[in-house]
């Protein structure tokens, strides 16, 4: 078992997985943003949970709003970016499997396993 208390400081950190999924949080201060063209994960699918703040993902040219308790499914290969729209910093939590960063936060490339 394994367990962090989610602090929520700024931008992006990994906060612990191991071979099958990985667990990160992040926080968009208002008018950022993450990702844009290009933005893809080619080996790891990535759930975001939006915990507070508001904001607007746009997945291979389709958008969707983001507010507390959505739920984002963007799936391996597709380009991604997350705007914080809102007056509050943005915080998700995010999943990915598998593993898509390594712990200093670096992406790894496709099919590498942590």
């Amino acid at each position: 078992m394994e367990h962090r208390r989610l602090r929520f400081g700024r931008g992006f950190r990994v906060l612990f997985g191991h071979r099958r999924v990985q667990a990160a949080q992040m926080v968009l201060p208002p008018g950022g943003s993450e990702g844009g063209p290009g933005n893809r994960h080619r080996g790891a699918d990535q759930w975001l949970y939006v915990v507070s703040g508001s904001g607007l993902a746009v997945v291979d040219g389709r958008r969707q709003r983001l507010g507390p308790g959505s739920l984002l499914l963007i799936e391996r290969g597709e380009e991604h970016e997350i705007r914080n729209t809102g007056t509050t910093p943005l915080r998700t939590v995010n999943f990915y499997s598998p593993p898509a960063y390594t712990a200093g936060g670096d992406e790894r490339p496709a099919g590498r396993p942590s």
